[in-house]
């Protein structure tokens, strides 16, 4: 009889104990994490989710693959929102967005943000809260740079170019040279020439480094035809085709970095990320590049880069806010920025890191360029809230049929101006230094 009792005892016992653990596997929370695939950003943000899991056994992070092109990837969050889609939780997002997205995220905030915020520099914390409102935590800091061939500038007798005018020089000299010697796969200067926000970086340092403002000016005034920003315009418009393949006018930054990587160009603008592939055993080029701030716009100009990173928010429409805020934290905590850091080349906005000795050793231009990084400039999105987006396609839209010959520097510049008034309610004004 003990027997009988003791048998139906450990029969309930087990019973009882699969029925906490289905429980349990129920009740495991889903967080799901919008990335990018730019370099090693989604294997880095998989393997930061491993460690998550690790210390939360109870929560399952999943890594959505996002589109390529920072505004393709906008369209498909905008479709999200638009659905108020709880399907992802956490969204990475340019340094452009919070802006414009702020209705869309919840505020930090609320979730014990400011026990984190103080350990990251105060001008990202500043961009991402709108109205008191913490959008979204930093996570990336990033800023345009160039990458230059160390033994092709040596064979050739050539200095790191100052200007942009030294690097059109210098990068002819160089593709007509290794043409010459067989390589006829060669070019003198790759970067992003794509219609989308990348060209948008580009066009910003092109400009502002010529004293040609940054489209529209700290004031709200529309400052883009102005005598200086036609005169990089122009320099740019014999690029494509010229020193840069025909191609680039379809370049984002992998199109570029595969090119520069195979060891098919003496020159590339990229940000920061491209310097740990460049730098690879499996790089045609490792031991064989530098990288410094970019050119100026001749004598009179200055060296500027436009400002670029990436943020994390929650999604407003999450089910599990409070998961994914811990999600959120965790990713840009010290030990994972470290990680990306050391592992990706992707800069850490944790201001310790630039101190943080494995850091440099891995990557050791983030002591050399720091102040490039800091010193940056913002694109026009604070300004321009909450019509940003708007603003950055017409520059695009501009640019690109310039660099595609569709229409002359002239009429791309005077007809941008008109449609920046109209999309703004801004007046013209004079470029002015930021």
């Amino acid at each position: 009889m003990k027997r009988k009792k003791l048998i139906i005892f450990t029969a309930l016992v087990l019973v009882i104990a699969f029925s906490f653990t289905a429980l349990a596997q129920d009740d495991k929370v889903e967080i799901t994490v919008a990335s990018d695939t730019v370099g090693a950003s989604y294997e880095l943000a998989q393997e930061a989710a491993e460690m998550y899991e690790q210390e939360n056994p109870n929560v399952e992070v999943n890594i959505l693959d996002t589109p390529r092109l920072a505004n393709d990837r906008l369209n498909l969050y905008l479709q999200y929102f638009e659905q108020e889609s709880s399907e992802v939780d956490v969204y990475q997002i340019d340094v452009i967005w919070p802006g414009d997205l702020e209705q869309h995220f919840v505020d930090l905030y609320n979730y014990g943000a400011e026990k984190y915020v103080d350990a990251h520099f105060e001008s990202i914390v500043k961009n991402n809260t709108v109205d008191g409102k913490l959008v979204a935590m930093p996570f990336q800091i990033g800023a345009g740079l160039l990458y230059y061939r160390t033994d092709l500038l040596q064979k050739y007798d050539l200095e790191v170019p100052e200007t942009w005018q030294e690097l059109d020089h210098a990068a002819r000299v160089i593709m007509e040279g290794e043409r010459e010697e067989g390589n006829q796969d060669f070019w003198g200067f790759v970067w992003q020439g794509d219609n989308y926000e990348g060209l948008t970086c580009n066009a910003l340092e092109w400009f502002y480094s010529n004293n040609g403002g940054r489209f529209i000016s700290r004031d709200k005034k529309v400052t883009v035809n102005n005598p200086q920003a036609l005169e990089a315009l122009k320099l740019a418009s014999d690029w494509p085709g010229g020193i840069s393949p025909n191609g680039v006018v379809s370049f984002a930054e992998e199109d570029a970095r595969n090119v520069w990587q195979s060891g098919n160009a003496a020159f590339m603008r990229n940000w920061p990320y491209a310097y740990s592939s460049s730098a690879g055993d499996d790089s045609r080029i490792k031991g064989k590049f530098g990288i410094s701030p970019l050119p100026k716009g001749g004598e009179d100009g200055v060296r500027t880069a436009t400002a670029g990173g990436w943020q994390l928010g929650v999604s407003k429409y999450s089910e599990n806010p409070e998961v994914a805020a811990d999600v959120v934290f965790f990713l840009t905590s010290y030990k994972v920025q470290k990680l990306r850091a050391v592992e990706g080349a992707f800069n850490p906005t944790i201001k310790d890191l630039y101190k943080d000795q494995d850091v440099l050793q891995a990557v050791p231009i983030f002591a050399d360029l720091y102040d490039v990084f800091m010193t940056a400039i913002p694109r026009p999105s604070t300004e321009t809230a909450p019509n940003y987006t708007e603003v950055s396609k017409l520059v695009s839209d501009s640019v690109h049929s310039v660099l595609t010959g569709d229409q002359d520097p002239e009429a791309a510049l005077r007809y941008l101006e008109v449609d920046l008034q109209d999309v703004t309610g801004f007046e013209s004004g004079e470029p002015q230094e930021y």
